[in-house]
């Protein structure tokens, strides 16, 4: 089992995969307040939320005073982040692309990538094109705020065929690990019409030496870590890496 090489293209679509569960949702305010409590901006000051989706970070963003850009691949997710930033009457800038040909230069203060929004790639190569394009897009000085799922808690408890209720549907996880990272294959089944849907993707897993090491070649220091958005420590215990970093 392994993933195809753009297996994104026809990944992050509502149909299949949607990132803005009503779980997901209902701890954003929260997650948001933690990382502005590290970003310390200023009212109106630019952000980026790079692979934003539905955006359920940025309109939070963007409602405590952030000129915020969401940047996404995916046009669904975009036009729901749309209606979303409406719903809350806040200003949201929409941008689609790949993450790997940022065209920013020196226009934010901070940016962030979040809910594991990264690693998607075959190639090494690809995660730090991604860097520093994010590096690119920031000012002097900017912060970038990344949270992916720990690589080190996958391998603590690795599982290699987990079922999830997700409320609408089931969902069948199939995975492979190796020194890389993980190839999935996610088998979906509807409770109302039981239709399946079945995709692989691609994981690459970072732990903070892998992560920080990444970080530097790009162009950035890190400068702090988090095992979760209460501010915990890293820990084979704790599922994220978040990582706080100074463009260098």
């Amino acid at each position: 089992m392994k993933a195809p090489r753009d297996w994104h293209k026809s990944f992050f679509r509502n149909s299949f995969y949607n990132p803005a569960s009503k779980a997901a949702v209902t701890m954003a305010p929260a997650e948001t307040a933690f990382i502005l409590k590290q970003l310390k901006l200023k009212k109106g000051s630019a952000l980026l939320d790079l692979c934003c989706g539905p955006g359920r970070h940025a309109v939070e963003f963007a409602g405590n005073g952030l000129a915020v850009t969401g940047y996404d691949f995916s046009g669904e997710y975009l036009r729901e982040a749309a209606a979303r930033a409406k719903k809350k009457k806040v200003p949201l800038r929409l941008l689609r692309g790949d993450m790997r040909r940022l065209k920013f230069k020196g226009e934010f203060d901070a940016a962030v990538n979040l809910f594991t929004s990264f690693g998607y790639f075959l190639k090494f190569s690809d995660d730090i094109k991604t860097l520093k394009g994010a590096a690119r897009a920031l000012k002097p000085g900017g912060l970038f705020l990344i949270d992916v799922v720990s690589g080190e808690y996958v391998r603590a408890h690795f599982n290699p065929g987990p079922w999830h209720d997700m409320g609408g549907h089931y969902l069948l996880e199939a995975i492979e690990l190796d020194k890389d990272g993980t190839h999935c294959t996610w088998t979906t089944v509807s409770k109302k019409t039981g239709l399946t849907g079945k995709k692989t993707f691609f994981t690459r897993l970072y732990d903070r030496r892998r992560l920080s090491a990444a970080l530097k070649q790009a162009g950035f220091r890190p400068l702090k870590f988090w095992g979760s958005f209460d501010g915990r420590p890293l820990s084979p215990e704790r599922n994220r890496l978040i990582c706080l970093a100074k463009k260098a």
